[in-house]
């Protein structure tokens, strides 16, 4: 059972923060690094080679599905982090899935904004692309905490995600969806179709990406969300 005093505060869904100060310790070094909490289950936050002393990094985080955590996710968008040079927040969630799935906002947003703000403490953050992004339960996270702090969330990023749980909207967050026709879990028809129905109607500025497949986060459907939040990569020599 969980304790009702956990879920106090965060009302609404909405974050209390500010990304915009000037960074107040020393830049992190390159690497994996592990943001901790008195109650466990630490986030993680990995830092590419190559970022520019001083210069606002983008921020992409990331959150795990039902039962998972960071490793789970991690190796989908490592590679990507290294390569377009931005941090990478993976949270992970104090009970088997989110709080807003079992109950209404509570310890984890408040956990998701200790975590930004140490972030924000090493490094200055490029809030024209700062991402929400996340896998199945996680996207469905993504969507309402982002569209909900979209004054704070630059881009939004549902793979699989089943719900949208927006008490406020505020700002307007670009949205990326990709969902597998062949869903079993969260079918397509009941999930991304008509979150992109409402999204449109409240004039979004939405990319929605259906694929032949069924629950799974697919590489291909990765790189296009990064490529969304980024930009297209450029082709290096020759390419």
């Amino acid at each position: 059972m969980i304790d009702p005093s956990l879920m106090s505060g965060a009302l609404a869904g909405r974050m209390t923060l500010r990304l915009d100060a000037a960074p107040s310790a020393a830049p992190l070094p390159p690497g994996r690094h592990a943001l901790p909490f008195p109650e466990g289950r630490e986030a993680v936050l990995v830092v590419p080679e190559g970022l520019e002393a001083g210069q606002p990094a983008p921020l992409l985080v990331m959150f795990h599905g039902a039962g998972g955590e960071a490793n789970k996710v991690l190796p989908h968008l490592v590679r990507h982090a290294r390569a377009r040079r931005f941090l990478l927040l993976v949270p992970q969630s104090m009970f088997p899935t989110w709080d807003i799935v079992i109950g209404g906002h509570g310890p984890d947003l408040e956990r998701l904004q200790t975590a930004l703000q140490q972030v924000a403490t090493h490094f200055p953050i490029d809030t024209g692309h700062l991402a929400f992004a996340g896998f199945s339960d996680g996207g469905s996270y993504a969507l309402s905490v982002g569209l909900t702090n979209g004054d704070v969330v630059s881009h939004v990023i549902g793979l699989s995600a089943g719900f949208m749980n927006t008490f406020t909207r505020h700002g307007s967050p670009r949205v990326f969806l990709a969902h597998g026709r062949a869903d079993t879990q969260l079918p397509f028809e009941t999930s991304a179709g008509p979150h992109a129905q409402r999204l449109l109607a409240d004039g979004t500025d939405l990319t929605l990406l259906p694929f032949d497949g069924d629950h799974v986060i697919e590489p291909w459907v990765v790189e296009r969300a990064i490529g969304f939040f980024l930009g297209p990569q450029e082709a290096g020599p020759g390419g």
